[in-house]
């Protein structure tokens, strides 16, 4: 089977793709970058993949990947993904998350040879009124802000080529994932609180914090992405499961703010005093609650969290601390994660195991 990633150098796609090459060794795995995409991410299993270097918002150059590779299944993970940026550069950010979603569904509706797609966009998708409640995926979408909007939109342009051009039980099979706050090794974005952690640590500063008692859905990056390949195997085998699904934590991350991960990723380094520089200077809105109802998920996929917070906690500390320390050997590391991981779902008899 080939399978195709877009935004494979991200976080999340390489992720993905390392998970993919170390449990589906007879996947041919190939992956979609953005010209001058820093391939830090997949440099150490770049030969293992086929890398094609395209903007998605360039159509033509998109249909030639796709007649080019002819893959049978495809993750679109592509995307502007940064709510901050999203203020800086509101088009770009709509134009990669909404006509980029529509390009790649186009080129299934004209494929011969797609069998189907999943889309990953947000939990931050849903029209957040400002409340505690976990929203499930029968609950409005909106967005107070570009990123949030933009991923909305590509839900609801992912749902209209559902209906549209993909209802036959012949058709491709598409669906949507909306994950939480994936956090792991691997991540260097900006304004992010773990990734801005780690440099303030490296330099030897504060961290400057926006809203400290905002929460998050924390969760593994692994997590959704389990998820993911198990979603595809159950889409391939029934249409049903063509439609959307929230990704998201356990139940005790739902109540974490930013301080309090903050707290405790300070106390795994073994940091005891505080290194937080309350940014009381935030003009931009960012939502204050974040959580998302993953009964469904739960209920008809049997999908269970392998790690709970503070695993998930170890886990991401202990990647950046590797990182820090034996930079040249982060890659068997990362490897030996992976591995611990499936260990530790099988050890639970999880479904997709």
């Amino acid at each position: 089977m080939k399978v195709l990633i877009t935004g494979i150098t991200g976080n999340v796609g390489s992720h993905l793709a390392d998970y993919i090459l170390n449990n589906h060794r007879d996947i041919e795995l190939h992956g979609i970058a953005r010209w001058r995409s820093p391939m830090d991410n997949i440099e150490k299993i770049k030969h293992k993949i086929n890398i094609e270097l395209a903007d998605l918002n360039d159509l033509s150059s998109l249909i030639y990947i796709m007649n080019k590779i002819k893959p049978d299944y495809i993750f679109h993970l592509a995307a502007q993904s940064l709510v901050r940026e999203s203020y800086e550069k509101p088009i770009e950010t709509f134009s990669t998350n909404i006509l980029g979603t529509v390009n790649v569904l186009d080129c299934i509706r004209n494929s011969a040879t797609i069998k189907g797609c999943i889309v990953y966009t947000s939990d931050k998708c849903y029209e957040n009124i400002g409340t505690k409640q976990a929203y499930n995926e029968n609950d409005r979408l909106g967005g107070n802000d570009p990123y949030s909007a933009s991923k909305a939109s590509s839900e609801i342009v992912t749902t209209a080529y559902r209906n549209s051009f993909f209802s036959k039980i012949t058709s491709p099979r598409i669906a949507t994932i909306r994950a939480g706050n994936v956090i792991g090794g691997g991540d260097w974005s900006k304004d992010r609180l773990i990734p801005d952690f780690v440099r303030a640590v490296i330099n030897k500063q504060k961290i400057n914090v926006r809203n400290p008692e905002h929460t998050r859905p924390w969760q593994f990056v692994l997590e959704p992405l389990s998820g993911i390949l198990w979603l595809a195997v159950k889409m391939i085998q029934e249409s049903k499961y063509s439609e959307a699904w929230n990704f998201g934590p356990s139940s005790d991350s739902k109540q974490f703010t930013l301080k309090m991960m903050l707290k405790a990723i300070s106390t795994e380094w073994g940091i005891n005093e505080s290194i937080m520089e309350e940014n009381t200077n935030n003009e931009l809105h960012e939502d204050k609650f974040l959580n998302i109802d993953s009964s469904k998920a739960e209920k008809f996929l049997g999908l269970k969290l392998v790690y709970n917070l503070q695993e998930t906690i170890t886990e991401t500390v202990s990647w950046y601390k590797h990182f820090t320390e034996q930079k040249n050997e982060i890659k068997n590391f990362s490897i030996e994660q992976i591995k611990n991981y499936t260990d530790h779902a099988k050890q639970l008899n999880l479904s997709w195991t």
